[in-house]
């Protein structure tokens, strides 16, 4: 496996499909792991031992692991867990209590807290305790859409200039570019990319990681005419309404047929049968019936923004 490296102050994610190995990775990473695993773990360039790491680290986990008690006894017990006395550690805790939006339920029994809320006193348990390294597996699976963004947003903030390692691990590309600076991608238990995340999440290197980026059009030399195989997300791939003119600059025209088409609300879902294997395009909003050529009728399809593979 390929060196992973992240430096003070920034995060890297670690993105991968259920089963990649993710959670594993970040658990030998922590030194965690109970499974016997090859390579060496270092912290500022010497062999990490598990009770320097058990100082330097902090882990936010899928499901959040609340105690009984209020909601401030809990952000402060990890720094209690670390010998501080409960006047410091308040003093320390709350200025990130208050940076993660918690002041107002401090005194709240955390027994009784949504999982969007509890997650966060997860988030601001570990935070207090100012790790050197900070391990987050999956923190934000099972939140709806604005709880997570929202907590995406102050996460973000709260590690801005902080001197913290922090290591992502999950299977959204939406989370690794919103909070990662670096960015590995883990297929079957191997890193098959690694590099600034912009550049890993719109340059797959193969068939693979493009399929785990969104890129799941997949366009051989055949069909395209191009030297390369192409990838494409479905929403730069459209079905094209009127005459095939040809293709604009920075666009690729491919033939099929039309298969199927779904109404989402907003967009269209068309799915292409090609002599190379299928298409699936995304029209934006509700594309009237009427205006769609019938099940079966030969087609084409402009792709933009296609990678070469």
């Amino acid at each position: 496996m390929p060196e992973l490296h992240v430096p003070a102050g920034r995060t890297l994610a670690v993105l991968g499909p259920n089963g990649a190995g993710k959670s594993t990775l970040l658990r030998a990473l922590g030194l965690l792991s109970q499974h016997r695993v090859s390579g060496q773990v270092l912290l500022d360039g010497r062999p990490a031992t598990p009770s320097l790491m058990r100082g330097a680290l902090a882990a936010v986990l899928q499901r959040p692991i609340l105690r009984r008690g209020t909601v401030e006894a809990n952000v402060i017990s990890g720094l209690r867990f670390r010998g501080v006395s409960r006047r410091e550690a308040r003093e320390r805790a709350w200025p990130w209590i208050e940076a993660l939006g918690l002041a107002p339920l401090a005194g709240r029994d955390a027994r009784g807290l949504s999982i969007g809320e509890a997650q966060r006193v997860s988030i601001t348990r570990a935070l207090a305790v100012a790790p050197r390294v900070l391990l987050l597996d999956e923190p934000f699976s099972g939140l709806d859409s604005t709880t997570r963004a929202d907590l995406l947003a102050d996460l973000r903030a709260a590690l801005a200039g902080q001197p913290t390692a922090t290591i992502l691990v999950t299977h959204d590309r939406q989370e690794a570019l919103a909070l990662a600076e670096d960015t590995a991608l883990l297929i079957a238990g191997r890193i098959r990319q690694h590099g600034p995340t912009a550049e890993v999440l719109d340059q797959p290197s193969d068939a693979d990681t493009a399929r785990l980026l969104g890129y799941t059009n997949l366009l051989p030399p055949a069909l395209t005419g191009q030297s390369h195989t192409l990838a494409a997300r479905p929403e730069h791939t459209r079905l094209v309404l009127g005459p095939a003119d040809g293709a604009a600059p920075g666009e690729v025209v491919a033939a099929g047929t039309l298969r199927r088409t779904v109404a989402l609300g907003v967009a269209t879902r068309v799915d292409v049968d090609t002599c190379s294997g299928p298409l699936t395009c995304l029209q934006p909003g509700d594309v009237l019936a009427a205006d769609l050529p019938p099940l079966g009728s030969d087609v084409h399809v402009t792709i933009r923004h296609a990678r070469a593979l």
